[in-house]
């Protein structure tokens, strides 16, 4: 069996996980998991393809719950509170635990009903008030400024670039604590990248961000703590190899195999 680390723990965290374990049906998929995600930073998840990045990505807000099958063991915790404990609320914890997708998925609504869409299923009724969540979400997400004159639009009409950023702004009109985003520029131009990752940055001081990339760059740009999954073996499961701060991980890996795979020797 491959063997795999655990985590130091991190000053501040937001999320604790646990010798945490999951299984797509009979297939193990994620082996002993464990680490402290910071509060109120950017953490980025590398590895390449096929490590359980984006699986462990969805534990987090219970995205597998949906897969038939699929069952986990060991804790997570989001401030304290195991998310996966009897009587937790998979839609509220959803709320507080937002998505965003590797390919933009706006609603077939105008630009202003894919923001309101949240905040209306929370009871905001007034449109004074939608009004306003609307312009600071597409404020926060920086996209006001290119369509505050055409709210009405389709947002499917927008670029893929926009149409990211209208689903982050989605996202942020029910004021989420933590963001996960599962390589969420892999899909847009590089100007739109830039403008994703200026606005992890931004959102990072107010809430926990989660990010998946393939692209070592962008891990180093954005991201405060890193952690490196890997799957060694075909067949066995992948699991936690290194996580500590971006830099430290960088400059002065702990394990030769974080340092094959951030210097391109693999993956």
């Amino acid at each position: 069996m491959t063997e795999y680390r655990h985590a130091p723990h991190v000053e501040g965290r937001g999320i604790h996980v646990q010798d945490f374990e999951f299984w797509y049906g009979s297939f193990h998929a994620l082996t002993g998991v464990s680490l402290d995600i910071a509060q109120n930073k950017v953490t980025s998840f590398i590895g390449p393809s096929g490590c359980g990045k984006s699986t462990f990505l969805r534990c987090m807000n219970r995205m597998n719950d949906l897969i038939e099958g699929t069952r986990c063991e060991g804790t997570m915790e989001l401030d304290g509170s195991d998310i996966y404990a009897e009587g937790v609320d998979p839609v509220d914890l959803r709320r507080r635990v937002g998505m965003i997708f590797q390919q933009p998925n706006p609603f077939p609504k105008t630009i202003y009903e894919n923001v309101a869409f949240g905040p209306r299923l929370q009871g905001v009724s007034s449109k004074s008030d939608l009004d306003g969540i609307v312009e600071e979400s597409l404020k926060r997400a920086n996209l006001w400024k290119e369509v505050s004159n055409q709210l009405d639009k389709n947002g499917l009409a927008l670029s893929g670039g926009q149409q990211q950023r209208l689903c982050i702004a989605r996202v942020l009109a029910v004021q989420p604590d933590v963001l996960l985003m599962d390589e969420p520029c892999s899909a847009i131009d590089p100007t739109s990248v830039q403008k994703v990752e200026d606005l992890m940055v931004e959102l990072a001081p107010e809430m926990t961000i989660i990010i998946v990339t393939h692209n070592m760059q962008q891990a180093a740009r954005v991201s405060d703590y890193m952690a490196f999954f890997l799957q060694e073996h075909a067949g066995e499961p992948a699991g936690l190899v290194e996580y500590g701060a971006t830099q430290e991980i960088f400059n002065s890996p702990k394990d030769g195999r974080t340092e094959d795979y951030i210097t391109g020797r693999f993956g």
